[in-house]
């Protein structure tokens, strides 16, 4: 098995102090032209922030990975192995810490689980349930311990593992133990099969 990274940029830090940007913003342009402007100021307020975060991400080795959720104590949670936690956090993300996308429906996944913004953390954009009382872009480094306790509240949920359409579509019902090969684990690949239908 062949395991891919998305290939990610570096990106350099940019700080902006909000209330100086929106006073010059203001004072440059009034009228509608300034409400224009004091929204793009905040826009690229937001996205300076999130490029912040991300100045302390990392992207994962598999085996790297597997000893880190091994740890956290995944391996047999709620019926689910270290090869499901891999298999899903390898398609929604490459196991980037950095990683946001974008939905259609204007919410965002955010960090190596893809963890969504209308209902497990708070972007400050999108309403959100922010089930775990978290903000979205601290999601976004190389500390995944908040990223792990919230996804076992995902995985507690009703829908488990399904709640992540790529676990469907790539790793449930199939042969998860290529996902450890080569991995110095104290558990077996899968130390707790349960019918996840």
């Amino acid at each position: 098995m062949v395991f891919a990274h998305r290939a990610r940029s570096s990106r350099m830090p940019l700080v902006l102090n909000r209330a100086a940007s929106e006073s010059r913003a203001k004072s440059w342009i009034g009228g509608p032209m300034g409400v224009i402007m004091q929204t793009c100021v905040t826009v690229m307020v937001t996205l300076a922030t999130l490029m912040v975060a991300t100045v302390d991400a990392k992207i994962y080795e598999r085996c790297e990975l597997a000893v880190k959720l091994e740890k956290a104590g995944l391996n047999g949670f709620r019926g689910y192995s270290i090869g499901d936690w891999l298999c899903m956090a390898h398609y929604e993300s490459g196991f980037d810490t950095s990683f946001v996308d974008h939905n259609p429906d204007g919410s965002s996944e955010y960090g190596i689980f893809q963890l969504n913004s209308a209902w497990w953390c708070n972007n400050g954009l999108t309403r959100t349930q922010n089930l775990c009382h978290i903000e979205c872009q601290d999601l976004l480094n190389r500390h995944i311990l908040d990223d792990i306790l919230c996804a076992r509240q995902v995985v507690s949920s009703q829908d488990g593992m399904a709640a992540w359409d790529s676990w469907t579509r790539h790793c449930s019902g199939h042969d998860l133990s290529e996902w450890l090969k080569g991995c110095n684990m104290h558990v077996k690949p899968d130390a707790k099969k349960v019918n996840h239908s």
